[in-house]
Order: structure tokens, then C-alpha cells, then sequence
């Protein structure tokens, strides 16, 4: 892990801590299965980033003004979070075009998650299809 990254993750709550971690081996487990490349990870406006050459970067993190929820944030540029809502708009909470809203008290809806993922790593390659291809 990173060095700052690992600094940030240390300053969360055990329990919020648990979770990001949880998501960020998602994404680096993800990223190795589909033969993406190196993954780099840093923090982009003290959030933990994760971005690959042919995707859109994610983004993770907790805000203490929301203290039961965790992100995944997107570039809103994209057409990202408007695919997941279509594609899963069932199961998933969003934060208008930018953000996956999970629940700390919830278990991970993995499935959905890895399918939003995927998409994202892999968005340079599929932005122009509809619904990005899914």
C-alpha cells in the first residue's frame, strides 16, 4: 500500500477502516483478473485513488459529516454513474453523478459492485457503447 495512503487509512475509524479496505482489494483484485496493468494509487483530494491506463480513476473514502455511510466516487465528466443507476438503481444508493453511497451496517452488494468497477477500469474502452456495453 501506498505510504500516504496507508497513513490515511490508519486515521478511519477501525470499522470504516475494515470496509475501505474491503473495497480497495475489490479493485486491485479486479484490476489483476481482467490483465489491466499496474494500478496507481495515490490520494486526489485526500481520497484514496486507484487508476489504471484504461479506465476512469475511483476514488474511496468516508466523510465524518455522514458517519454510517462510505463512497465510491467517479469522475462525474463520465456517463459512469448514470450506467449503474440504470444497471442497478435497485440495489445501489448514488450521490448525484459522482458516487456510489454504501452503508457501514449493510453487507457489500459485491456482485453489483464488481460490475461497476469493471466498467470503470475499463471505461477508455467502452465509453462510446451504450450503457458501456454491459
Amino acid at each position: 500500500m501506498d505510504k500516504v495512503v496507508k497513513n490515511r487509512f490508519d486515521e478511519y475509524p477501525e470499522n470504516v477502516r475494515v470496509r475501505l479496505e474491503e473495497l480497495r482489494s475489490l479493485i486491485l483484485k479486479l484490476s489483476s483478473d481482467l490483465d489491466l496493468g499496474e494500478v496507481e494509487e495515490s490520494l486526489k483530494w485526500g481520497e484514496s485513488s486507484y487508476s489504471v491506463m484504461t479506465g476512469s480513476p475511483v476514488r474511496i473514502d468516508w466523510k465524518l459529516k455522514s458517519p454510517n455511510s462510505y463512497y465510491i466516487f467517479f469522475n462525474c465528466q463520465t456517463k459512469l454513474v448514470d450506467t449503474f443507476r440504470e444497471l442497478h438503481g435497485d440495489v445501489l444508493q448514488f450521490q448525484g453523478n459522482r458516487a456510489i453511497v454504501l452503508s457501514l451496517s449493510e453487507p457489500l452488494p459485491a456482485l453489483e459492485l464488481e460490475q461497476c468497477l469493471e466498467l470503470a477500469l475499463t471505461y477508455q474502452q467502452r465509453k462510446n457503447l451504450p450503457l458501456l456495453g454491459a
